[in-house]
């Protein structure tokens, strides 16, 4: 009885990988399909999000997709646009939220001067400075939507590796356009 608990544990493990992996390569096909037509593409049919921008950090080897969207179920697949905030590589401030502990885990390690690039669906390319990192309080947390400069914005749950799934601070990292 045991081994069988410890063979669906295993086989359940595989199948989360497996479907995540598979998930990678629709997400990356619906990119490269919205980049082509111009306009956004479902990953697959019944999906409510579709990729909007690639963010890429070179010194900790990142290479994401940015879903439309903050919901959980996009979340589930990669970092997530905030669809009130500007579109990423676009003027304003764009919001782009991660689970600390898949997606957005390289964060604990980003420092201020570190370079950020993100890829609009047009094709255009912006590259960012981290200006600052902060923790912040989720119920005091005020994120500048209308911002002069170009801005990109990461938000994360914090501590890294907390054992609780969910908890009242935020890690959040600024970045601003270069040349901007």
């Amino acid at each position: 009885m045991l081994l069988a608990a410890g063979l669906w544990q295993v086989g359940e493990g595989l199948y989360i990988y497996a479907k995540a992996r598979l998930a990678q390569q629709f997400i990356g096909h619906a990119w490269d399909r919205s980049r082509e037509q111009g306009a956004p593409v479902r990953p697959w049919p019944w999906a409510d999000t579709q990729p909007t921008a690639r963010l890429g950090v070179a010194a900790h080897g990142i290479d994401l997709y940015v879903l439309e969207g903050d919901s959980g179920r996009s979340l589930a697949y990669d970092p997530g646009h905030m669809t009130r905030t500007a579109l990423p590589g676009k003027a304003g401030n764009a919001v782009i939220a991660a689970h600390r502990d898949t997606h957005f885990s390289f964060l604990e390690q980003i420092r201020a001067g570190e370079e950020l690039m993100v890829q609009s669906r047009d094709g255009g390319l912006r590259s960012y400075r981290v200006r600052e990192m902060a923790v912040v309080d989720q119920t005091r947390m005020a994120i500048t939507l209308d911002s002069r400069a170009p801005t990109l914005t990461l938000v994360t749950c914090y501590p890294f590796n907390a054992l609780s799934p969910q908890g009242p601070l935020r890690y959040v990292v600024t970045a601003v356009a270069v040349g901007d």
